[in-house]
C-alpha cells in the first residue's frame, strides 16, 4: 500500500494528540510503518521555531506576519525532512496540526487573508496537501475545561495561543467549520465530546473507509 499523510485539527483542547496515538497504535497492528510529528515542531529546526511560538522564548511579542511566517518555515522543514521522505518510502505521517492550522487561527481569527495563505502554504508544502484530515469538533468552554484539568496540578501553564481571549478561540473554531465544508472531500469531522474509545473508534473506521484497510 502507497504511503499516506494524515492529519489531525481542532481547537485547544479536542484531543489530537491522544488520537494519534491510538491510530498509530491501529495502523502498526495492520503491518504498517507510521511515523507521528507535530506542528510546529517535529524536526530540531522547527522544535526551536515552536519554543518561539508558543513559549515566548524569544522575550518580545510576535508581530502577526513574523507568527505566520515561523508557522510556514516550521513547516517547509518538516515536509522536506519528514513528511515527503516517509510517504514516498510507503510510510504512513500522523502529524498533529498542518496547514489548516495556519488558516484557523492566523487567517480566521487574526484576520489575514486567506487567499495569501493559501498561497504560503502551497509554497511550504511543495503543493503536497494530506490525504485526509480528521476535524475534532470540540466546544470551546469544554475545550478549556480540559485544559484546566490539564494543569491542574502545576506540570505546566497554558502557552501562548492557549491564552489569547475565549473570543479569538470561538473565531478559530468557527475557521475550522469553514474548512471543512470548502474541503468536503479532504476533512472527516468527528464530534470530540464523547469518551477517548468512542471518538477513536470513529478516526479508524474514517481510516480504513477511506484508505480500504
Amino acid at each position: 500500500m502507497a504511503g499516506k499523510f494524515i492529519t489531525f485539527e481542532g481547537p485547544e483542547g479536542s484531543g489530537k494528540s491522544t488520537q494519534i496515538l491510538l491510530l498509530a497504535e491501529k495502523l502498526e497492528a495492520a503491518g504498517l510503518n507510521v511515523r507521528c510529528t507535530r506542528e510546529p515542531g517535529g524536526t530540531a529546526t522547527g522544535e526551536a521555531i515552536r519554543n518561539i511560538l508558543q513559549h515566548d522564548a524569544a522575550n518580545e511579542p510576535l508581530c502577526d506576519r513574523a507568527e505566520l511566517l515561523l508557522f510556514t518555515a516550521s513547516r517547509a522543514q518538516l515536509m522536506n525532512r519528514i513528511i515527503l521522505p516517509a510517504v514516498e518510502q510507503g510510510g504512513w505521517v500522523l502529524c498533529d496540526r498542518f496547514i489548516d492550522s495556519t488558516l484557523a487561527y492566523q487567517g480566521f481569527a487574526r484576520g489575514m487573508d486567506i487567499a495569501t495563505l493559501d498561497n504560503i502554504n502551497a509554497f511550504a508544502i511543495a503543493d503536497r496537501k494530506p490525504d485526509l484530515t480528521i476535524l475534532l469538533n470540540l466546544n470551546i468552554e469544554q475545550g478549556f475545561r480540559r485544559l484546566e484539568k490539564r494543569y491542574e496540578n502545576g506540570s505546566g501553564t497554558l502557552d501562548r495561543f492557549e491564552r489569547e481571549a475565549r473570543d479569538f478561540h470561538i473565531r478559530v473554531y468557527d475557521g475550522y467549520q469553514n474548512l471543512a465544508a470548502r474541503e468536503p472531500e479532504r476533512f472527516c469531522v468527528i464530534d470530540a465530546d464523547q469518551p477517548i474509545e468512542a471518538v477513536a473508534e470513529q478516526v479508524w473506521n474514517a481510516v480504513k473507509n477511506r484508505f480500504g484497510i
